[in-house]
């Protein structure tokens, strides 16, 4: 029996002498991952073929109307709903959190039926209700409960396009907000707020200092994720009419029935828009993300796409 021996190795002189052995490490073959590869590169080549030698796509209309006046319009109108329904979204989302969380029954029941039912009915069902709330209630005003009315003016005065549709997406919104912030304090250990109660804070003042920025680097990512997905959303509005970035493409190909090349407009615009919030999600992540655990770049989209990279390379 011969025995290969590590260069510059002697040979054992006895029977308890042990044997250095040359080890030559074989690297795992990854055959299902070259064969994915592929897969992905010809429908890549595929898909950019038919883009480019479909006359059908029409890109020329596409340029002519990507920067035209009525699709500016239609996007900064869709840029101020975004930011108006979140920030109505936010706002009630946080009360919510706090009534759930509390100790008294009737404030944690009020705000467990808010959220069942915004959570269970369609946005879209919801935009029309609001719009249409003048045939349940033509007149709104103000005064006392029970007793006579100081102000009121007629619902369709105040419940225009635009208001149904930040009624409609704001409220809606609150409610899923609503779960992300009580998670996020929930993320919280209890002691970081005996020990705000034991230095003399009120637990408003504990929430606010303590607990609130804490619970940030939870909220953060699907308030981000919510954001993006309120900017898609803000779409569904042409159901009522409000001018956005959909209906104005919308009424541009009802007119020259070009619809697929005011469609892949719609969808650039949207593309771009998401692009910006999802680099600036990122910042707002490692910016909360500061004082963790995890080394600094740990959180943020750069960073995660970095440590994809390492782990891909420490497997092979």
């Amino acid at each position: 029996m011969s025995t290969s021996l590590t260069p510059g190795a002697t040979s054992p002189s006895g029977p308890d002498s042990t044997t250095a052995e040359t080890i030559r490490a074989v690297p795992v073959r990854h055959p299902g991952r070259w064969v994915g590869v592929a897969v992905m590169l010809v429908l890549a080549a595929m898909l950019v073929n038919a883009m480019f030698t479909n006359p059908r796509f029409n890109w020329p209309v596409v340029g002519e109307y990507l920067f035209s006046d009525v699709v500016l319009r239609g996007l900064q109108n869709t840029l101020i709903l975004t930011a108006l329904a979140m920030g109505i979204a936010i706002v009630i989302g946080l009360l919510l959190a706090v009534m759930r969380l509390s100790p008294n029954p009737v404030l944690s029941s009020a705000a467990a039926t808010y959220i069942w039912f915004f959570r269970g009915t369609p946005v879209v069902t919801q935009l029309v209700f609001w719009y249409f709330l003048a045939s349940l209630f033509p007149v709104l005003g103000i005064g006392i409960p029970f007793g006579p009315t100081f102000v009121q003016a007629s619902t369709n005065v105040l419940i225009t396009q635009f208001t149904a549709c930040l009624l409609g997406l704001g409220l809606n919104e609150a409610a899923y907000m609503a779960e992300i912030v009580r998670a996020g304090i929930n993320s919280v250990d209890d002691g970081q707020t005996e020990a705000a109660g034991a230095l003399g804070m009120t637990r408003a003042q504990a929430l606010r200092r303590i607990v609130l920025p804490q619970a940030m680097r939870v909220i953060i990512p699907p308030t981000g994720n919510e954001t993006i997905s309120m900017l898609k959303t803000t779409a569904l509005v042409v159901v009522i009419g409000y001018f956005e970035l959909q209906t104005a493409v919308q009424s541009i190909y009802s007119r020259n029935f070009q619809s697929i090349p005011l469609l892949i407009v719609a969808a650039l615009w949207y593309l771009v828009l998401t692009s910006v919030l999802s680099v600036g999600q990122s910042y707002l992540e490692r910016y909360y993300g500061r004082g963790s655990s995890r080394p600094d770049g740990e959180t943020g989209l750069r960073a995660r796409l970095f440590a994809a990279g390492r782990t891909r390379g420490d497997a092979q």
